[in-house]
């Protein structure tokens, strides 16, 4: 997101299943308009308030499961989307959402095994720096993809 802002810069923007709310923070920092952090997860959208209000960032945050509804994918003009597929119902009930969706899509992810193999067009890969407590390698190749 921050690497190249414009895609963004003053487009509405729904981060599904937001974990902590990196992805969302990033769009709100690239200069989208209105950005809603999405996650069923309690802790996590505490998260996302906190990590929202220490950098100075106004994020729109909400508890509702909007995977599957079509005000939500109807509303924004880009879905972002960070390593949601490491589960086959959710990986197949999302792709099944977004693939209805007017919204541009873009997917983060870090090789997970329910990534989808057609449809999607990778924009970017990086190296990711991470623990052996956390994945299986110290460095995991990951990238963002465009929904196609």
């Amino acid at each position: 997101m921050l690497d190249h802002p414009a895609i963004l810069r003053g487009r509405r923007v729904l981060d599904i299943g937001a974990g902590s709310g990196l992805v969302a923070l990033a769009a709100a920092k690239a200069g989208a308009a209105h950005v809603l952090a999405a996650d069923i997860d309690a802790f996590a959208r505490a998260a996302i308030a906190l990590n929202a209000e220490a950098n100075g960032l106004t994020i729109t945050v909400s508890g509702d499961d909007l995977i599957g509804t079509d005000s939500a994918r109807e509303d924004w003009d880009m879905i972002l989307v960070g390593d949601l597929f490491y589960e086959r119902p959710l990986a197949e009930r999302l792709m099944r959402w977004l693939r209805g969706s007017r919204a541009d899509s873009l997917l983060g992810d870090p090789g997970r095994a329910y990534f989808p193999k057609d449809g999607v067009e990778q924009c970017a890969a990086y190296q990711v720096r991470t623990t052996r407590d956390l994945e299986d390698r110290e460095i995991r190749d990951t990238g963002v993809y465009r929904l196609s």
